[in-house]
């Protein structure tokens, strides 16, 4: 069976995407499942949260550019018949965007990529830039699924709606695309702001909402900052299970 293809996206940053894309695929993959996550962002944050670099012989920007160029992966975990791999991004993917601009079916590269690689794996979560240009557009072409982080904010309602707005017109070229759900990422249920927000997101987008959100939690920066998914940290148990139980969801709804 082909895999799920879930894109993690929100023109706004900031909002958690890189946490949520490396601790939901390595929860995922702590379920026994094969697993690939694909770093789609210049600044390669998901490439550094696996301590891996991107080889410079062979990048995703070289696979978008050229159909010949296969992906390439780099082996993370592996543990009886489950795996997680990664697709690493480095800086050259900003100059790949431009150049992509006078490809022909320019947003389609990832998707015929993928395609490749779709029956290896049991699931491939896909991290965006913070922006809606060409790269985030491929990585929405390419998904059937949308999983979209967003703080409880009130400025993070316009950036939903923007998302909402951009995956409509994506329709026209994918029309099987859908949102699997919208994760309230670093909420802090101590403000006021906050639980009013949230209360508007669950009252408006309904069924929509993950039960699961993913509270502010140092754990979450430090291991980011170590460049690790937080179960190779240590006192990280309650951020872990945070996870396990969004992946838990994930794995219901689709």
């Amino acid at each position: 069976m082909s895999a799920r293809i879930i894109s993690v996206a929100n023109q706004k940053g900031g909002v958690g995407k890189t946490a949520t894309t490396t601790n939901l695929g390595a929860s995922v993959y702590g379920m026994g499942h094969r697993v690939l996550v694909v770093d789609m962002d210049p600044q390669g944050n998901l490439t550094s949260s696996f301590h891996a670099q991107a080889p410079h012989d062979a990048t995703i920007a070289n696979a978008l550019l050229d159909r010949k160029v296969s992906l390439p992966i780099i082996p993370v975990y592996q543990d009886e018949d489950a795996r997680l791999d990664l697709v690493p991004a480095s800086v050259a993917l900003a100059t790949a965007e431009a150049a992509l601009m006078n490809k022909l079916g320019r947003e389609f590269r990832l998707r015929d990529q993928l395609a490749t690689v779709a029956d290896d794996y049991a699931f491939i979560f896909i991290d965006t830039p913070p922006s809606l240009g060409l790269l985030t557009i491929n990585s929405l072409v390419a998904a059937q699924l949308v999983l979209i982080p967003t703080e409880a904010r009130f400025f993070s309602l316009q950036g939903l709606q923007m998302l909402q707005e951009s995956i409509d017109e994506i329709l026209y070229i994918n029309p099987n695309l859908r949102i699997l759900g919208i994760l309230l990422s670093k909420f802090d249920r101590r403000l006021r702001e906050e639980q009013t927000v949230a209360a508007y997101l669950r009252e408006n987008w309904g069924e929509l909402m993950f039960d699961t959100s993913v509270g502010t939690n140092s754990k979450i920066l430090e291991a980011a900052s170590a460049g690790v998914p937080l179960i190779e940290l240590q006192g990280s148990q309650r951020a872990v299970e945070t996870y396990h139980s969004l992946a838990r969801e994930v794995l219901a709804r689709v």
